[in-house]
């Protein structure tokens, strides 16, 4: 395994390779220099030593090119890279950063907590039984919020979907070419309605169903099911489309329905 991390000449031999084939074949050893911030001579000296491991091939005066081997070389050295970086982000600042809470009961700061996802909301209840665990960094009373960092473990959740139920526009009859019954019909089992366009918004309150949102429709019911709840979303049959599109998107389940 190729390691650009391991020490100082492999990082530069690596930043050295990579302006090569963005420069190649008119490659100016000053204006490598510059980037990498070695000497002119230091950079002569490293793309001789390419050449020579074969990861590089001189064309003539200033013309080099990567050659197979080298793009290999590159390849694996950015596996390294993208794989230390997907350390530090997950493994080391995932445990770092701090996430606010819902309390479930009373906790103080520097208890261990299981974590859940209840309603769509983030919730911490003191006790580590749970399959994600995390310590609180706050003191916090039953229903306020608490601090928690220091996760471990993976949080279960069952992913959401939506129903998009579709209404007429006005010009084909509007919200009195659906009938009360199958709007709530397809409100019963939700979590959450919305709804988009002005006869969708009408349908759904003769219905005496009240949307939660009416705008940005598609971006929230795909949000609200990423966090497991079970979405209606009620549009105008010339909005359905912005709908689903958002929803296609977040790679979120969902049905349409006609009205």
């Amino acid at each position: 395994m190729v390691d650009v991390l391991d020490n100082k000449r492999a990082a530069t031999r690596f930043r050295i390779l990579v302006q090569i084939a963005e420069r190649q074949p008119a490659v100016s050893q000053g204006e490598i220099a510059e980037e990498v911030g070695v000497t002119s001579q230091a950079v002569s000296e490293y793309i001789r030593d390419l050449v020579d491991d074969g990861l590089v091939e001189k064309e003539g005066r200033s013309r080099y090119r990567v050659t197979r081997e080298g793009v290999d070389w590159l390849f694996r050295a950015a596996d390294d890279v993208r794989r230390f970086a997907d350390h530090v982000t997950g493994d080391v600042l995932g445990a770092m950063s701090e996430d606010a809470y819902i309390a479930a009961a009373e906790i103080e700061e520097g208890d261990t907590v299981s974590l859940t996802l209840e309603d769509g909301l983030l919730h911490a209840t003191p006790g580590g039984e749970g399959p994600a665990t995390g310590i609180a960094t706050t003191d916090a009373e039953a229903g306020t919020d608490v601090g928690v960092t220091s996760f471990e473990g993976v949080m279960e959740l069952e992913p959401g979907s939506v129903t998009v139920l579709q209404v007429p526009t006005v010009r084909t009859g509007g919200s009195r070419a659906i009938d009360d019954e199958t709007v709530r019909d397809a409100c019963d089992d939700a979590d959450i309605v919305v709804t988009t366009g002005v006869e969708a918004t009408v349908a759904c309150r003769q219905a005496d169903v009240e949307p939660a949102v009416t705008f940005a429709v598609g971006e929230v019911a795909a949000d609200a099911a990423e966090h497991g709840l079970e979405v209606t979303a009620i549009a105008t049959t010339d909005a359905v489309g912005r709908v689903t599109d958002a929803l296609r998107d977040a790679d979120v389940a969902y049905e349409v329905l006609e009205g």
